[in-house]
C-alpha cells in the first residue's frame, strides 16, 4: 500500500504525489457508497496497477476540510484583499477569518495594490488583532515583499482565498513563475474580475509545502456551507481571548451587556472597533440559529 497527498481532482481522476512521483488514480466505489469525496490536500492510501496509475482505497483522517472549495488539511489560508478596485469588505473578511479560526487554520492577510491606495489603517487593524499581514504592490512587488510571503508559506499547505479581481492568481504566478495561471482584468461595468481559475490544485513550492488557488471563490458558498453558532463565535475572534472569562455574567454575548470585559477592552482601545463591529453583525445574523437546525442543514447539503 502506498501513501501520498492528493494534489488535483478533475473529471473523476485524482492525482496523488508520493516520493516525487505523481500517480493518476481513480477512487474505489466505496467512497460513493459512503458519500465521501476525495479532496485536494487529502492524505490517501492507494494501490498501483503495475504502472503509474492506480486506485485510491482510503482517505486518511482529516484535520479540517471545506466543501466549497473542496480542500482538506490546510495549515493556513492567505486571505488576499486589495486596497481598491475592488475595495475591501472588512465584514466579509472578518467572517472568513472567523471560519478559519474555527477550523484551526492560521489566517494570513495579503494586502495587494498597496501602491494604488493607502493601506495603513487596514494593516494596523489586523496586526493589532494578532495576524500576520503582508503588503504587495500591484505591478511590481518587491523581492522583499515576496520573500516575506514565501517564508510564511514554507513547509505548509496553504490556500489563497479572496474576491475576484484582487490578484490571487497573479500573486501565485509571482511566487511560482512556471504556473502561468490565467488572470483577467477587472470588469469596468461590474467592478469585479471575471473568474478565471476552474479547478482546485495544489502547487508544490520551491521552499517546501503546497499552495492552492481557489476557483470561482464565492463568499456565498462560504456563508451557505460554513456557519458559526453564537456560542462558538467569540472564540473565533482571537483578540477576545484574554477577556472571555472576565465578564460579569455567564453566557455574555459581548455586544451590549454591562460588566462585559470585551466591551471594556474595546472602550480602552485594546480591541479594534471594526473587528468588534464585524463580530456584532455576525452575532446578530446567527443568534437565533440552533444546533439542530445547523445539523439538519448539513445533512441536506
Amino acid at each position: 500500500m502506498n501513501t501520498g497527498i492528493l494534489i488535483k481532482c478533475i473529471g473523476g481522476f485524482y492525482y496523488v504525489k508520493a516520493a516525487d512521483v505523481v500517480y493518476e488514480c481513480k477512487a474505489r466505489g466505496v467512497f460513493r457508497k459512503q458519500a465521501v469525496s476525495p479532496f485536494a490536500g487529502d492524505q490517501v492510501e492507494f494501490e498501483l496497477d503495475g504502472s503509474q496509475k492506480g486506485w485510491i482505497v482510503k482517505i486518511l483522517p482529516r484535520k479540517n476540510s471545506f466543501l466549497r472549495p473542496p480542500l482538506a488539511n490546510l495549515d493556513q489560508i492567505v486571505f488576499v484583499a486589495s486596497t481598491c478596485d475592488p475595495s475591501p469588505n472588512l465584514l466579509v473578511l472578518d467572517k472568513l477569518i472567523a471560519i478559519a479560526e474555527k477550523k484551526g487554520i492560521e489566517p494570513v492577510l495579503a494586502v495587494t495594490k498597496t501602491d494604488l491606495a493607502d493601506c495603513t489603517e487596514m494593516k494596523r487593524i489586523y496586526e493589532s488583532s494578532g495576524f500576520q499581514v503582508v503588503l504587495i504592490d500591484n505591478k511590481n512587488p518587491s523581492e522583499r515583499q515576496l520573500e516575506a510571503l514565501k517564508t510564511l508559506l514554507a513547509g505548509k499547505i496553504s490556500a489563497f482565498v479572496g474576491n475576484s479581481g484582487v490578484g490571487k492568481s497573479s500573486l501565485l504566478n509571482r511566487l511560482l513563475p512556471t504556473l502561468h495561471l490565467e488572470t483577467s482584468d477587472i470588469s469596468q461595468k461590474l467592478g469585479r474580475g471575471r473568474h478565471t481559475t476552474r479547478q482546485v490544485e495544489l502547487f508544490e513550492l520551491p521552499q517546501g509545502g503546497f499552495a492552492a488557488d481557489t476557483p470561482g471563490f464565492s463568499t456565498v458558498d462560504f456563508e451557505r456551507y460554513e456557519t458559526i453558532l453564537k456560542e462558538d463565535l467569540p472564540s473565533c475572534f482571537r483578540e477576545f481571548a484574554p477577556y472571555l472569562d472576565e465578564c460579569r455574567f455567564t453566557g455574555c454575548s459581548h455586544t451590549v451587556e454591562k460588566g462585559c470585559a470585551v466591551l471594556e477592552a474595546l472602550k480602552e482601545g485594546r480591541i479594534m472597533p471594526s473587528r468588534h463591529e464585524s463580530y456584532r453583525q455576525l452575532y446578530d445574523s446567527v443568534k437565533d440559529i440552533k444546533e439542530w437546525q445547523l445539523q439538519k442543514r448539513e445533512k441536506n447539503t
